[in-house]
């Protein structure tokens, strides 16, 4: 079987510039904070920035984001000519990553062709989702790649490896050249990334962890990485069978990393529902199972029963909040108990779901085994944890 990874040129802004103002959080975070984006703004000013070549999907919800995606092109554009970034030779980066939270977690970029990746609950691709893809999140996703001539990804993939042998012999390589290594702003720790040249082995080092046909299950991103997909989809149709194979549109830039890494944390994804009653939506909240749930009401917490299995807590809990959802309710995801707290206390239409965590070992045997997990079954750690937008790669 062919291998999903392909060796890509990684662009990345040249020397000199300011690395901390470059990257930022990924776009799926803290889509209702509207003060971290503006403070954002405030310390990135004029400076080269991802957040320049990226749309915070904040800004989904608040219209006037057609404009903003022709900002995004503009801007990459604008970079392109400004000479910010610098193409490196076909490669990985080996990339290290500190946080308050974790004190360590090794990943590495790479490419991995579309052509096997599948979003279908059940599918033997090499590449998998891991939850429930929702098909209308992806056009206004797609209207933004289709403008872009680069993608910046915050798409993370787990793979299978207990016994660290595709990452460790790279950990141990005093060799590797040192491409950053910079503080990251807003709370996001420390990252450094290294040139990996020697791609072969490593690629060699994958096979032999890939498990009943599947290599990689989607962690971080599904719907970016679906958003790829239909995008390529769209390109592959004009053009000839030879073409189809060198693209760049065929190869999405990913950060792979072992589900076994110890910076890799399972945390619940809750749920927020805006625009409700409270007291009429805890009425009838389905109690049932041994597992621990709250409600959030007014900043307290309210502890309910929900099923043991996580995924099973959040199909309940979704069903439930379908019923309120229209009418000027909506639901957003949230990560932590503080925020939580936060948002219900200073809205009191506003109502959290506290959700169970998963335990990461379980999840390629949940996925082999029934298919796509529900959406937002599980976050891996905290916003301030999720991949900054550091790399680059040409998708025209």
């Amino acid at each position: 079987m062919d291998s999903c990874i392909v060796a890509p040129e990684i662009l990345l802004p040249v020397k000199g510039t300011d690395m901390t103002a470059w990257a930022v959080i990924a776009c799926d975070q803290r889509t209702s904070d509207a003060a971290y984006w503006a403070e954002l703004e405030q310390k990135v000013g004029d400076k080269p920035s991802t957040l320049r070549l990226t749309l915070p999907e904040i800004w989904l919800e608040t219209g006037g984001w057609e404009n903003k995606i022709e900002a995004v092109s503009d801007s990459i554009k604008e970079y392109r000519a400004r000479g910010v970034f610098a193409k490196l030779p076909k490669g990985f980066v080996l990339v290290q990553r500190d946080t308050a939270y974790s004190p360590s977690r090794t990943g590495i970029v790479l490419a991995v062709d579309l052509e096997k990746y599948s979003y279908r609950k059940e599918s033997g691709a090499q590449i998998r989702a891991t939850e429930a893809t929702i098909l209308e999140r992806i056009p206004p996703r797609l209207k933004i790649r289709e403008k872009a001539e680069i993608e910046f990804p915050h798409i993370m993939l787990l793979f299978d490896d207990p016994d660290d042998i595709v990452l460790g012999p790279l950990k141990a390589d005093r060799s590797l050249e040192t491409l950053y290594d910079f503080e990251l702003n807003m709370g996001g720790g420390h990252v450094r990334g290294k040139f990996v040249s020697d791609y072969g082995p490593v690629i060699e080092r994958f096979e032999k962890v890939r498990k009943n046909g599947v290599l990689f299950m989607v962690g971080d991103g599904n719907h970016s990485l679906a958003t790829a997909k239909a995008s390529w989809e769209n390109i592959r149709e004009g053009l000839p069978e030879e073409r189809r194979k060198t693209h760049p549109a065929r190869y999405a830039l990913c950060e792979a990393v072992n589900i076994y890494d110890a910076g890799i944390r399972f945390e619940a994804i809750h749920r927020i529902v805006k625009g409700v009653d409270a007291n009429a939506f805890a009425k009838d909240f389905p109690c049932e199972g041994k597992g621990s749930g709250a409600l959030c009401i007014g900043g307290k917490f309210y502890r309910v029963s929900m099923p043991e299995d996580a995924a099973a807590a959040v199909r309940s809990a979704d069903g439930y909040i379908s019923r309120f959802t229209g009418n000027g309710v909506a639901v957003d995801y949230i990560h932590g108990e503080n925020a939580l707290a936060e948002l219900t206390a200073a809205h009191a239409d506003y109502v959290g779901v506290l959700l169970p965590k998963m335990d990461k070992s379980e999840l390629f045997g949940q996925v082999l085994r029934y298919g796509s997990l529900p959406r937002k079954t599980f976050s891996m750690g905290e916003s301030e944890e999720k991949r900054y937008y550091i790399e680059g790669k040409e998708i025209r």
